[in-house]
């Protein structure tokens, strides 16, 4: 039965709801600080409206497993869907700055609850032999939303305006949860199993895999470091040797589009051959990015250097949420995904924080070799813990 399971078999209940919402949730996320500027904020200010939608993602995390494991995947991609809704709307009318910021600190939150109960979903519905291909193809539905949703929004913006895009992003929120809603549930037989049994609190899960959390989660947090990198270093860099706006956001599209088309080679050779063959590229590419970066001077070597990262990024699609269905304990699932997500988040704030921090010091050139050096001790560092879950799967 396993051996003829296929992606399109579960494509309509597991990828659709993520395609869709995803595409609503890339729109967004370039024009915040757009909007924050409508509505008076200064350029400070208008920066910190946006690191509210990472902070309501890190805050939430452990809160967001607590409600998947109480509610269940299908309701909380629901709700989280309906609330979404109710966010953008707020978004597209509001004409406070408090209330806008409230608004995206929850939906910082609604989007985490989503993200971890679509990842037990897929979990769910996919065999074990065929889990990383699963997940793989779950991260590449995000990257497909993510590419697809800022070219709709740009579109949106010149016909509409500012605010159209986000009615869009409350309209695919509505739809995601939609599907949800008409499409079979796999998690049903796990949820009527389960039922009237004593339900651990968060708390009590990681403590219980504190000594995972805190070693294969600790490559985690080195994995999420490394890619954020990429949309904090290069277009530092690329305005630091002169390249437009314009030309920047060329090279980010054309990486995005290269790590799409990876996805699914990347799930084959998790499946096949393990999760450590795709983890350490995915931060070594980015370690070797960073110390080449000081040698280009230009459009095609800044994206050249993208590529090689979209190259890693893209083979690892999904590489955090199989190393997490790989350790998470099966009765507390969702509680343990909770923290899991929290410890991508925290690499994910990290790696922003590191480049800004040593770029204070020391020119960027010298700040992209310090981060490029210390990502190749995370390069090694990852290795090791992921080859300890390989060892386990065996």
């Amino acid at each position: 039965m396993t051996s003829r399971f296929r992606l399109r078999d579960i494509g309509w209940t597991a990828y659709a709801p993520s395609v869709v919402a995803s595409v609503g949730h890339g729109a967004v996320l370039p024009v915040l600080v757009l909007r924050a500027r409508e509505l008076d904020a200064g350029l400070g200010l208008a920066a910190f409206m946006v690191a509210l939608l990472g902070l309501g993602s890190l805050v939430g995390s452990l809160p967001a497993g607590a409600v998947v494991a109480r509610v269940g995947e299908r309701v909380a991609l629901v709700g989280a869907g309906l609330v979404e809704a109710v966010v953008m709307t707020v978004l597209a009318t509001t004409d406070s700055l408090l209330v806008m910021g409230a608004a995206v600190v929850v939906s910082g939150l609604a989007w985490t609850v989503f993200l971890i109960a679509r990842q037990g979903y897929v979990i769910d519905a996919s065999p074990p032999q065929h889990r990383a291909r699963a997940l793989a193809a779950l991260g590449g539905s995000h990257r497909i939303g993510l590419f697809v949703g800022p070219l709709a929004g740009a579109g949106l913006i010149a016909w509409q305006g500012l605010p159209a895009v986000f009615a869009m992003a409350a309209a695919t929120s509505v739809a995601a949860a939609g599907i949800v809603l008409a499409s079979p549930d796999p998690t049903a037989d796990r949820r009527t199993a389960s039922r009237g049994a004593p339900r651990a609190s968060v708390a009590s899960v990681v403590v219980a895999h504190r000594r995972t959390l805190l070693t294969v989660g600790s490559a985690v947090v080195v994995i999420g470091a490394s890619r954020s990198v990429r949309t904090s270093l290069l277009p530092l860099w690329g305005d630091a040797v002169g390249l437009s706006a314009s030309q920047v956001s060329l090279v980010l599209a054309l990486a995005a589009a290269v790590d799409i088309a990876f996805f699914y080679p990347g799930g084959w050779l998790m499946d096949t051959r393990g999760r450590t063959v795709v983890a350490v590229p995915v931060v070594a590419s980015v370690a070797l990015a960073c110390l080449l970066l000081p040698l280009t001077d230009g459009v095609v070597g800044l994206a050249a250097v993208a590529l090689l990262i979209a190259v890693g990024n893209g083979l690892g699609s999904g590489i955090v949420m199989t190393l997490g269905a790989d350790t998470a304990p099966e009765p507390e699932r969702a509680q343990y995904l909770g923290a899991w997500r929290l410890c991508g988040e925290v690499g994910s704030s990290g790696g922003p924080l590191l480049v800004g921090a040593v770029a204070s010091l020391a020119p960027l050139a010298v700040a992209s070799l310090v981060v490029g050096g210390l990502l190749a001790v995370g390069t090694v560092w990852t290795g090791w813990w992921t080859r300890t879950v390989d060892r386990r799967r065996r």
